[in-house]
């Protein structure tokens, strides 16, 4: 498949009660191992590409670096490929579709787009964030490609009290219809885990609905609720990584 076909392929993808799972990958080898397990599509993971490059999350790893290693994973599969493009590198929305450009550029499909200030405190307001989204769409259509961008809200990752989240829900669904209208093409709420509140947003946002997979979350069950992706976030990198120390440490400790 060409990129056009590929984006497409991967839009029909999010389908509300039955979603698309992507077990992120962090680099080209983590590509083909998830690829062969059977996945339909691949999504990489900011925290995890930065930590496998010695970088902390945050945009910490340099641009240039990051689409290296994107079209590293593009080349490396022929499966859709979603890139975790943070805050786009910029507060700015001529230069984050700027920079949104080049992971087109590269041959990716879609990219994760987060609200928060990247570096800073808090959260764009809507308008902005919206403005960006609405910059990156223009770009990506200008070329031509049907670009999945999956709007993020890090409403409920910036209060780590969950029992607030329910007074956050009115604010995160005002937010999905103004990226809607901007262009974005999903909406994810990271850190909501409350199933109740995962249904809310499910019934009241137009856009495929994304969660984070946390303990005592399973697939089925998001499914019930209405979700169309689920992500896994750094939980495969973190896994992966403490099984390595684990093989490591038996072998130094038997040495």
């Amino acid at each position: 498949m060409n990129q056009i076909d590929k984006a497409k392929a991967f839009a029909a993808l999010h389908r509300k009660g039955d979603p698309v799972v992507l077990y992120n990958i962090w680099d080209a080898g983590t590509a083909k191992a998830i690829a062969e397990s059977g996945a339909k599509a691949l999504a990489t993971g900011s925290w995890s590409v930065a930590a496998a490059n010695g970088h902390g999350d945050g945009q910490k790893i340099p641009l240039q670096q990051l689409v290296d290693i994107s079209g590293a994973i593009v080349a490396a599969t022929d499966l859709p490929v979603s890139i975790d493009f943070e805050g786009a590198y910029s507060d700015t929305a001529d230069e984050a579709a700027r920079n949104v450009a080049g992971i087109i550029d590269i041959g990716a499909v879609g990219i994760n787009f987060e609200d928060q200030v990247v570096g800073g405190s808090g959260l764009h307001t809507i308008e902005a964030q919206a403005a960006r989204i609405k910059a990156i769409r223009a770009m990506a259509d200008e070329k031509g490609i049907p670009f999945f961008i999956n709007a993020r809200t890090d409403l409920f990752l910036k209060v780590s009290d969950e029992a607030r989240h329910p007074s956050l829900i009115e604010e995160a669904i005002e937010r999905a219809a103004a990226y809607a209208e901007a262009g974005a093409d999903g909406f994810f709420v990271p850190w909501l885990s409350n199933p109740d509140l995962i249904k809310q947003v499910c019934d009241a946002v137009s856009l495929p609905v994304n969660v984070m997979m946390r303990p005592g979350m399973e697939v089925k069950a998001m499914a019930e609720l209405g979700v169309a992706r689920i992500s896994y976030g750094p939980g495969p990198y973190r896994a992966m990584i403490e099984w390595l120390k684990g093989q490591a440490e038996a072998v130094y400790q038997a040495g």
